[in-house]
């Protein structure tokens, strides 16, 4: 978290007027597994400072961040449980997140700015519960 907060403070004076700063965070940022507390904490974190960047940068720069959750850069297809916990049906891939990226850095974006946007298929809104659909929780 800290290298997004000094790069965006040294390079802001060279920005054009309405330019952006997408940073990378994780659908962690919303979700946990047991010792992830680090990660988790430093995720949210970026989460945090993509909005107040975007207030002390207000009207010159937009700051968005995206969160991406299970990213495939194998470009192998799942099938089965792996595919179908996600409500999209399927594992993301690197389109989905540099699309979003693209879509964020562009005019369409305009009016977007001091948000974080969590790719990753719908699994943050799946709630499973154990013994839900086949679901089942293995604690080792």
């Amino acid at each position: 978290m800290i290298a997004p907060f000094y790069l965006s403070k040294l390079f802001a004076p060279y920005f054009a007027e309405g330019g952006c700063i997408i940073n990378i965070s994780s659908s962690r940022d919303r979700m946990s597994q047991p010792q992830t507390e680090s990660y988790t904490a430093a995720k949210g974190g970026i989460s945090a400072l993509t909005h107040a960047l975007a207030v002390s940068f207000a009207g010159r720069i937009r700051v968005n961040s995206i969160s991406p959750g299970w990213i495939d850069t194998s470009y192998r297809k799942y099938e089965g449980p792996d595919a179908y916990q996600q409500p999209a049906g399927r594992v993301g891939d690197p389109a989905d997140i540099a699309n979003t990226v693209l879509f964020l850095c562009s005019d369409k974006a305009g009016f977007i700015t001091g948000e974080n946007i969590c790719i990753d298929g719908g699994m943050t809104k799946l709630m499973i519960y154990h013994g839900d659909n086949g679901w089942t929780l293995d604690v080792r």
